[in-house]
């Protein structure tokens, strides 16, 4: 084991005892210590669930990244393990990156992550990015002694070393393995890339799977393909994106094409595509295969142009979305909440048919920071201009998801949570209901909320920060509607 490594071990086992289960999340993967980002290496292994995740251990922001680790037997209770990864080679100095894992015929744990090392040419000094192998048994990995094993000369004509990277590894049906790797393309920008091996060590470009061609921000990262129900998947997340409608958002966001891949040509003939998620913090999702056959999704709930305003003596930073499970319908990707979630229900609070006019109400029962919630949304009467569910409430503040059936859109609103700062406040999704009729399914767990839509066709994601002490839970009508409720609280 590297020094680098051995340091990060001590300081993260040392740092973690200052931080009070309370102070955390209840059932959302959140950093040890430190900084926390993408989702990495999401894989069943030895009879649990892993989840490696790019850190920054010795300070909130974000530094030099190693993969952290955690291990759970549900998704929803984790146990952190020592940090996996090290930025302690020289292809590796200033970052061990975003990739994934495996299970190897031999019964090994193989990672594949890009390395980052710094470049000293003409224009100065640059970040080249490559492909690297780690293997273990689950807890301690060894990187590969012929690292790097994908370098910028396997890139096709035109493509960067500097933005290069987040392999996500498969085998391959036939046989072999597969990666597809992010890469940027000027003038186009980002690009997906699949590299064929026999071996895992030496790669050779199979063809350029997906293009942007300007389209869908600038640089693509974080790739992901896998079938399901029939049709192929392809997700990845966008840099710098303008906005299309309600479909995407300005900055950093997601996207999730649908069609059909050539195995042979490495080539995915696209279909269709939309936004994963149309809220606020959410970002570089990594699915796996359970073993029952759930294909599950997890991403980093955080938006980058919101991520550096808090203080370096926050002790930790950054949280993953809860696991959703996916499924294709109608030619859309649908999400719904993690089934394991309803083993940490409560006893059900339920309301049928209350009405509410020209303000609000809260119901006794229904209140907390770790709630889920299933809302039936119903006109009493002439068409409500809006209806808004209220949380985190307390002291004036709250956050609010709200449906303006004139206009067809849902809205997620924290500018009344107590935020000081200019940040990204609102965000908004076109949706389909029935003449004023909508479901809404909401999880709420202390630092965040997740509102599903209608049968789980949109999600929109946000964190808060509003003091724990705001407990409190309303329903608010600008018109006359009636709606019904189901609430669980949550348990850890």
């Amino acid at each position: 084991m590297s020094q680098p490594l051995r340091d990060a071990r001590r300081f993260e086992e040392e740092k973690e005892r200052a931080i009070a289960p309370g102070d955390r999340p209840a059932f959302h993967l959140s950093a040890r210590v430190g900084w926390m980002n993408d989702p990495n290496g999401f894989s069943f292994y030895g009879g649990q669930y892993h989840l490696f995740y790019q850190y920054h251990p010795y300070d909130s922001h974000w530094g030099p990244m190693h993969w952290g680790h955690a291990v759970s037997q549900d998704l929803l209770h984790w146990r952190y393990l020592p940090a996996a990864l090290a930025p302690d080679m020289p292809y590796d100095r200033e970052g061990c990156f975003s990739g994934s894992a495996i299970t190897l015929p031999d019964g090994r744990h193989a990672l594949m992550y890009t390395g980052v090392a710094e470049e000293v040419g003409a224009g100065g000094v640059r970040r080249v990015q490559t492909q690297n192998l780690a293997f273990g048994d689950g807890v301690n990995y060894e990187k590969y002694a012929g690292n790097p094993v994908i370098t910028a000369a396997d890139l096709p004509e035109g493509g960067s070393p500097y933005d290069f990277r987040d392999p996500k590894l498969w085998v391959a049906p036939g046989g072999g393995y597969r990666a597809i790797v992010a890469n940027d393309h000027a003038p186009g920008g980002g690009r997906m890339l699949i590299y064929r091996s026999d071996d895992l060590k030496r790669w050779t470009l199979e063809g350029v799977a997906a293009e942007n061609n300007g389209r869908l921000g600038t640089m693509w990262e974080c790739p992901d393909l896998f079938r399901l129900d029939g049709a192929d998947v392809l997700l990845g997340s966008a840099q710098d994106m303008l906005p299309r409608g309600f479909e995407y958002h300005n900055g950093n966001g997601t996207f999730c094409l649908l069609g059909r891949f050539d195995p042979d040509t490495g080539r995915f003939a696209e279909q269709s595509d939309q936004a994963i998620d149309y809220g606020i913090d959410f970002y570089a999702p990594q699915t796996l295969l359970t073993p029952d056959g759930r294909r599950v999704m997890i991403g980093w709930m955080q938006n980058w142009d919101t991520c550096n305003l808090h203080t370096p003596s926050t002790p930790w930073f950054g949280q993953m979305s809860l696991p959703r499970e996916l499924s294709v319908k109608h030619g859309r990707l649908y999400q719904r909440p993690l089934r394991e979630l309803r083993s940490l229900r409560g006893e059900a609070v339920e309301y049928r048919d209350v009405a509410v006019e020209n303000g609000e109400v809260a119901l006794p029962g229904v209140e907390g920071r770790t709630v889920e919630m299933e809302i039936e949304i119903a006109p009493d009467g002439p068409l409500f201009n809006r209806f808004a569910v209220r949380f985190a409430k307390g002291d004036g503040r709250y956050t609010q998801v709200s449906f303006r059936p004139r206009e067809s859109v849902v809205k997620v609103d924290r500018k009344f949570s107590g935020s000081r700062r200019a940040i990204i406040h609102q965000r908004r999704a076109k949706v389909q209901h029935d003449g004023g009729r909508l479901r809404l399914h909401l999880i709420l767990d202390r630092f965040s909320v997740e509102a599903f839509i209608g049968e789980g066709e949109q999600v929109m994601s946000a964190t808060l920060y509003t003091d724990l002490t705001a407990q409190g839970i309303s329903f608010y009508a600008d018109g006359r509607a009636r709606f019904s409720v189901r609430a669980w609280a949550l348990g850890e």
